[in-house]
């Protein structure tokens, strides 16, 4: 749900650089191989990518996961016979994280701006442990000790994304129903929790804005679901949509268009930050 962790939630955690696993060494060093055989330094590469000199240097030394558009561009600019596409799906499992969630995880972690509309639960980057937990219980199958415990871990990982100490802080926006946290899933003490966290993230971080969705809401351009869309460094945008047991990465120029169409009209629908700072604390003093 939500985040792909099995009840929402999870992705790299650390800010905007993974950590180096051996897997990102490899295909760092795979990559490399095929960019000299063809005889490009980073710079030309980057060039014909395009991408960032940067980026393609992190990559190689792998302290950045390669995006798919990456890898397909590399494969075809590197004439790589597949190896790219190959190493790049043995690329480091997360533990915590569903497999359909890792690729949009990768995105998430470096992303400059990230715009995330829930109808169902408080988005990942958002969640106490409390009602993380809540979550994860509330949905079948129930997780094991282990299981539990790396989407806990996952989750809470996610929120060093916030951080407006990063080079450049990402920006954020939320959209949630009302609704959702009228639910007061995991009960009153879960909730009183998750509304002091959610009004102390707003008041310390000046990159996000959080708008509240009203009970009563007409006209809703969101009703086809929740979604997110995540600008990366080069400024280029994905999306992501998510249900029962799968999520789907979404590439296609046409859609990212109408789903920028649907949360623009959304953000328009909501109400305002200010407003929904004054509503959120109207429900906890209701508490």
């Amino acid at each position: 749900m939500a985040d792909g962790t099995g009840g929402t939630g999870g992705s790299p955690g650390g800010g905007g650089e993974p950590e180096v696993s051996d897997s990102l060494r490899t295909f760092g060093e795979v990559f490399k191989a095929f960019r000299k055989r063809a005889r490009l330094t980073q710079e030309e590469f980057a060039e014909r990518v395009p991408y960032s000199v940067q980026t393609v240097a992190k990559i190689e030394q792998g302290r950045r996961f390669p995006q798919p558009d990456f890898v397909e561009r590399a494969e075809e600019t590197l004439d790589a016979f597949g190896a790219l596409r190959g190493a790049a799906r043995h690329l480091s499992r997360q533990p915590g994280l569903a497999s359909w969630f890792r690729q949009w995880a990768r995105l998430e972690a470096e992303a400059v701006s990230l715009n995330t509309y829930e109808c169902r639960v408080v988005p990942g980057l958002l969640q106490t442990e409390a009602y993380a937990r809540a979550v994860s219980f509330s949905v079948p199958p129930l997780p094991d000790e282990q299981e539990m415990s790396e989407r806990i871990a996952a989750r809470l990982a996610r929120h060093e994304l916030l951080a407006t100490s990063r080079k450049p802080p990402s920006a954020f926006s939320f959209i949630v129903e009302q609704a959702v946290l009228e639910r007061h899933t995991g009960g009153e003490e879960v909730t009183r929790e998750l509304y002091d966290h959610l009004l102390a993230v707003i008041d310390r971080h000046w990159n996000v804005e959080f708008q509240l969705m009203p009970l009563r809401q007409p006209v809703h351009a969101g009703l086809d679901g929740p979604l997110q869309l995540a600008e990366t460094p080069e400024r280029r945008w994905f999306g992501y949509s998510e249900g029962q047991e799968n999520g789907r990465l979404i590439t296609d120029a046409k859609e990212i268009s109408r789903l920028h169409q649907r949360y623009a009209k959304m953000r328009s629908q909501a109400l305002t930050p200010e407003d929904s700072l004054s509503l959120l604390k109207r429900m906890r003093g209701a508490l």
